[in-house]
Parts: C-alpha cells; structure tokens; sequence
C-alpha cells in the first residue's frame, strides 16, 4: 500500500538564474511528515535568496498542515539551515556524505486550531 500526499518543485531565481530548488513531498500516512531535498547553485549567492527557500517551503499549506519535517540540504549551506532551525522546532541536523539530514518538528501555527508560531509566541487568529 502507499502512502497518499502531494509533490511540489519550488525554484528561487536570481534573474534568469535558478540558485536553489526544493522538492516536497508530503505523505500523509506517514504521520503528516513533509520530506524536502534541496539543491543549491553554486558559488556567491546574495544573502536571503536561500532563506527564502526555505519560507517557500515552510509555507506550503501541505507543509504547514505536516507534524515532521526531514530535510536533505547541502551540508555546510548554514543559512538554509539556520533558516530551517528558525522555522522548525527541536531540529536535528546530521551529516550525510556532502549533505545534511534534518529532522524537526513543525510549529503548530500552520495547523489548523493552532496559534503558536516559531520561538514560542502566540498570535492572535
């Protein structure tokens, strides 16, 4: 049997370049858990372009409506996983060869009945 869920490819461009892409898989027979690889372009990229990556991501409605997330990101890209560590709760950063493992749990804010978001805070619905 397989898992039900939806797939998504996200790009973030720097003019008419794509420095970052992230494929989501969502599966929601797997206890809501988000599964995202992420590819970089290399060399100098402007500061935020990755972060922003990730915000597309996290702000997928499948993704929000997710309990875990697993990421697989190039290992030492420190701002996507800062950003990831921003929007994520108890994550668990592993190496893997030339890449990072992320595990984390996802903030309920996303969530439907929830209203904590990322580093504790309540908002208002």
């Amino acid at each position: 049997m397989t898992d039900s869920g939806t797939s998504r490819h996200i790009e973030i461009m720097d003019g008419d370049q794509t420095i970052a892409v992230a494929e989501v898989m969502t599966c929601w027979g797997v206890a809501g858990t988000a599964r995202v690889l992420v590819h970089t372009a290399p060399g100098h990229v402007r500061p935020g372009k990755r972060a922003s990556l990730v915000d597309a991501v996290m702000d997928l409605p499948e993704v929000q409506a997710s309990v875990r997330l697993e990421a697989t990101v190039p290992l030492g890209d420190t701002e996507l996983l800062e950003r990831l560590r921003q929007r994520t709760l108890d994550a668990v950063v592993r190496p893997a060869g030339c890449t990072a493992l992320v595990d984390a749990a996802i903030p309920l804010h996303g969530r439907p009945g929830a209203s904590q978001e990322p580093g504790g805070e309540t908002s208002a619905c």
